[in-house]
């Protein structure tokens, strides 16, 4: 359960997933509310862990303080990423580290090559970033297979080098599938923003679950999902 950032935590908005899964059927082996080998399975009692890792990649010198501004960083970089994440352009990367800072800094990742730009692993108010959360939990729960959104396809090759860097082996990083989104009748997309987008108002206007997961498994032209041959070895 992804839970870092608190201002953006809504009270019981993690109950509802929980109970919107459950009644489609799709309840974990392991995970928040069912527990498992590798918890904690909530990111906001995982901190020791996050910590752990910047500690590493900081050592490694695989980090560095940057106290630019979005403002700025917006108006240097040159070559924006899908939607609204921007290729940080190594402002500081080469500067002195025992400079006086601007502002409180964030701590970025000093990437080693063109994969990836040299993003953000704990932001300037302390909070850890999704691509560090993300990646130092998917290692210690032997994640095999993450299947996610088109849209965080940019955020791939980030967290594959966040688990190079922390000694990952080829076999122990995921193997990434990104779907096409899921967007309304008029090709908008639809998100936890858009209130007929959510399960619990489709349950509530009368469609079963089977209803719902069955769109699902389909494509924009109505054709069933095939999975994967990749997968197979997985036992999908």
């Amino acid at each position: 359960m992804e839970d870092l950032d608190p201002p953006r935590v809504v009270a019981g908005a993690a109950e509802r997933i929980l109970d919107d899964l459950a009644w489609l059927g799709l309840a974990g082996d392991e995970g928040p509310g069912t527990g498992g080998p590798t918890g904690p399975y909530v990111q906001s009692a995982r901190f020791s862990f996050y910590e752990r890792a910047l500690e590493s990649l900081e050592k490694a010198g695989l980090t560095y303080a940057c106290d630019c501004s979005r403002a700025e960083i917006a108006r240097v970089a040159s070559a924006p990423h899908e939607g609204e994440d921007v290729i940080y352009p190594g402002t500081c990367r080469d500067k002195d580290p025992s400079r006086e800072m601007r502002r409180p800094p964030a701590i970025r990742f000093r990437a080693r090559d063109g994969a990836c730009d040299d993003f953000v692993l704990r932001r300037a108010d302390g909070v850890f970033s999704y691509q560090l959360a993300v990646s130092v939990d998917d290692l210690a729960m032997a994640i095999a297979v993450v299947v996610r959104g088109e849209d965080l396809r940019s955020s791939t090759p980030r967290q594959i080098a966040i688990m190079k860097a922390l000694g990952a082996s080829d076999d122990e990083v995921p193997s990434y599938v990104h779907l096409p989104l899921v967007c309304d009748a008029s090709g908008a997309r639809l998100s936890k923003r858009t209130a007929g987008g959510r399960v619990r108002a489709l349950r509530e206007g009368g469609l079963s679950a089977k209803e719902i997961t069955d769109a699902l498994a389909r494509g924009k032209d109505g054709t069933p999902f095939v999975v994967p041959r990749e997968w197979e070895r997985f036992g999908v």
